[in-house]
């Protein structure tokens, strides 16, 4: 076994302290024997210091589309040819997806809108939607509006949204190469009044965007220096009209091994499969996910790309004995 995976079982599995950048990166350049070991240390770490749950959780875009920012992975920009038209949902279609999304079992209901940032006409529509939700549905309700000022996350806050998502989406070096619209350390702002309100930060990015290992491990590494709640590990999904339309998909056992990387590199933290996974992993390599580190789930159909059936997904929680995690008791 490669010695960085002795040094991982120290340092992560007994002393729950995540690896560094430089290991990061050792563990992203395993050879592929190495490989059954890093996703088997990557389980035992993610057993140990967040246990057997899983968390579920459904999304829903409020509006989609028409997106002014230059994101090259995103086919919700207005700036690009990708066929998605601008579309909004008015407040029951909102209660109506909450309702179906708790009945998959999932505890967590995540509010999308294509946007730099909220105007007054969307906190108006998440004001009320969040209202209508939680008065006709118990689960616990999520939002991610791009980037925020500080009078937007104090209602967010009062509205009791508990969670927010807002994905760094790269590494700091390689951002330039995939948005020129808004920068990096805007991202991080918002991330950082989000921390200080009190609500979950709820942060990752997606892999294969055309970056290097290196940048994969740097990436890694300055998650954990954010300490998120929740990391959604997402794997391009190339979109027609998007500029990285021709990126190939990033190969099976590389989406492995940046699953064993991300959990080694934070061991307390929820690790969130999301978009890109189906057209990526397949079933059989969503099934050495979960049992390599992955311990949460969206289930269901994306924002613009389709997902696997919720059903599918349950039913393999329940073959791998892994117990889908009960509604917070604080709602």
């Amino acid at each position: 076994m490669a010695d960085i995976l002795d040094r991982a079982r120290t340092q992560v599995l007994e002393n729950g302290i995540g690896l560094g950048e430089s290991d990061i990166l050792e563990v992203l350049t395993l050879p592929d024997e190495d490989l059954p070991a890093a996703l088997q240390l990557a389980h035992e770490v993610r057993m140990r210091w967040c246990g057997p749950e899983v968390e579920v959780e459904g999304i829903v875009s409020l509006k989609t589309g028409g997106c002014p920012e230059d994101c090259h992975f995103c086919s919700q920009s207005g700036l690009f040819t990708s066929p998605v038209r601008a579309v909004w949902l008015d407040i029951p279609q909102l209660v109506e997806a909450a309702k179906q999304t708790a009945a998959t079992g999932a505890t967590e209901f995540c509010i999308v809108a294509a946007v730099r940032g909220p105007d007054a006409r969307l906190m108006k529509q998440m004001r009320e939607g969040v209202a209508a939700i939680r008065a006709a549905v118990d689960i616990q309700v999520a939002a991610s509006l791009g980037m925020l000022t500080q009078e937007q996350v104090d209602e967010l806050v009062e509205m009791g949204v508990h969670r927010y998502n807002h994905n760094l989406e790269t590494c700091r070096s390689y951002f330039p190469n995939v948005v020129s619209t808004h920068s990096w350390e805007e991202r991080w702002e918002t991330l950082r009044m989000v921390r200080e309100s009190g609500m979950e930060v709820c942060c990752g990015g997606i892999i294969g965007l055309g970056e290097s290992v290196a940048q994969r491990a740097e990436f890694a590494a300055q998650l954990a220096s954010l300490d998120p709640h929740e990391v959604p590990l997402n794997f391009l999904n190339p979109r027609p009209g998007t500029p990285l339309a021709d990126q190939p998909v990033l190969a099976p056992r590389d989406a492995l091994r940046a699953i064993a990387a991300f959990r080694l590199a934070m061991p307390r933290t929820i690790l969130r499969y999301a978009g890109g996974r189906e057209i990526t992993l397949g079933d059989l390599g969503t099934r050495d996910g979960l049992l390599g580190g992955i311990n949460a789930v969206i289930v269901g159909n994306y924002l613009t790309t389709l997902g696997r059936p919720a059903t599918a997904d349950l039913e393999l929680l329940n073959e791998l004995s892994m117990p889908v995690k009960a509604l917070s008791a604080t709602l």
